[in-house]
């Protein structure tokens, strides 16, 4: 910098110097006011051309970099937390590089849980924030259609909806959502009997259950009214029901679902799901609607009530298993008026609201109809709930309705020689194409292979 003023200098006094050589030349004549201006006009022109090339050139740029102050590492880390929270504010999904996850996640070492679509792990951002990565493998999503996807979802600001923070792409391998992570895990760790390490002593109360079962509607009815472009979930069941640090519920791995216009009465799309919470339609081929995700919600609520899985073997009169159909239990229950019956007895009667329980009973079975037309919208489930409106009074049982998996059930013959833990003899887990599980499975029957369909999610 020192030497760059003395060279100013050196230019200035030469300037000067010429100036007083042509005044002792020409006086105050023509010619020395015409040198003068010739003079003054070049060093002008020099000086602004000096100035441009340093601001453009990489050089320029570095010395001015230089000459900023420079952070603290305390300033820094508070710079980028203040990134991260007006980056969260805004709604808007960040993407994340493979390496800043494997990072986050310790190269994708500590495991939370494990689905049919993918792997969630846990991790810890730069900026202190607990994520949940989760990995998602072999989905036919083009990379175009994968961004669109998460940036309209992404968008999406509900208090019961747990936030997509972010996601990445790998070409030719796994595609990554990054979500808020809750200490407190999913739902169905709180309605369901755990057995093992670390499984007693979590049981939500009655009242914590029906607080979650309005948060779940009201998440449902503003992805489906609320959004500019109406989003169908697809998988609605407890495990994609997390709790927060208040118990309170939040619906979680929407990233993939189907994407509506309002204008739009279904969606046709691949079948997407979980054993059990299957709507109907999803046999027909015919397209699914946010009636759908209304059938999985009251699904969801019968478990959520009786403490245990719609679809579980019990054994038989004659020693074999047979399967009982939960939802079949609660509509004879709450037509013969006896609902408290089919109530999860880790919870003590007393402390128990009949009225409130017979109300969430009769509206699990609405969501339930087999028929979509049948079923109230998810807006109409939350006045129902919280007793507003036409439904303050009582809800009354909807009409007796077909269950088909309750026919499909029934066929069932024995399970004594037919080695499967699943309904009709099948494993729970099937076989992949090609493996020599493949061959038996082409000897079943059209019945048989009707009700792994609907059983299997597939």
């Amino acid at each position: 910098m020192e030497g760059k003023k003395a060279k100013i200098l050196v230019v200035v006094a030469a300037l000067v110097a010429l100036e007083l050589t042509l005044f002792v030349c020409f006086r105050l004549s023509r010619p020395f006011y015409l040198s003068t201006v010739v003079i003054l006009s070049a060093t002008l022109a020099g000086t602004v051309a000096a100035l441009l090339w340093h601001s453009l050139s990489a050089q320029g740029r570095a010395e001015r970099m230089a000459r900023r102050p420079v952070m603290g590492g305390d300033e820094e880390v508070s710079v980028r937390v203040e990134y991260s929270f007006f980056r969260k504010v805004a709604g808007l999904p960040s993407r994340f590089s493979l390496e800043a996850l494997a990072a986050a996640t310790d190269e994708f070492q500590c495991v939370v849980g494990r689905g049919s679509s993918g792997t969630v792990f846990k991790g810890i951002l730069d900026d202190g924030t607990a994520v949940a990565v989760k990995r998602i493998d072999g989905l036919a999503h083009v990379d175009k259609e994968f961004r669109a996807e998460v940036s309209a979802i992404g968008s999406v600001q509900h208090v019961s909806l747990v936030r997509l923070l972010g996601f990445c792409l790998v070409r030719s391998g796994p595609r990554f959502l990054v979500y808020e992570y809750m200490e407190n895990g999913s739902l169905d760790k709180w309605i369901f009997p755990q057995h093992g390490v670390g499984g007693g002593g979590r049981c939500l109360s009655w009242v914590q259950r029906y607080q979650v079962a309005v948060d779940v509607a009201k998440a449902l009815a503003y992805l489906h009214h609320d959004c500019r472009a109406k989003v169908v979930h697809l998988d609605v069941k407890p495990e994609n029901i997390l709790l927060d640090d208040r118990l309170r519920g939040l619906l979680s791995d929407f990233g993939l679902s189907a994407l509506m216009g309002k204008e739009q009465s279904r969606v046709v799309t691949t079948v997407r799901g979980t054993t059990g919470y299957l709507a109907p339609e999803w046999l027909l081929g015919a397209g699914v609607t946010d009636k759908s995700d209304v059938f999985s919600y009251g699904m969801v609520l019968m478990e959520m009530l009786g403490g245990r899985r719609n679809l579980q073997a019990e054994p038989g009169p004659s020693g074999a298993r047979r399967w009982n159909y939960f939802p079949k239990l609660v509509a004879d229950r709450a037509r013969e008026g006896r609902v408290m019956e089919v109530l999860d007895r880790r919870l003590a009667s007393s402390a128990v609201d009949e009225a409130s329980v017979r109300r969430l009973a009769h509206v699990a079975l609405w969501c339930a109809q087999e028929k979509p037309g049948a079923r109230p919208s998810m807006a109409r489930v939350v006045e129902m709930l919280e007793a507003r409106g036409a439904a303050a009074a009582d809800v009354e049982p909807p009409p007796p309705t077909d269950m088909v998996i309750v026919d499909l059930l029934a066929l069932d013959p024995a399970q004594a020689d037919r080695g499967g833990d699943g309904p009709f003899g099948l494993p729970t887990t099937l076989a992949p194409q090609g493996s020599a599980g493949t061959a038996a499975l082409s000897a079943m029957s059209v019945g048989d292979s009707f009700a792994l369909s609907y059983l299997s999610g597939r």
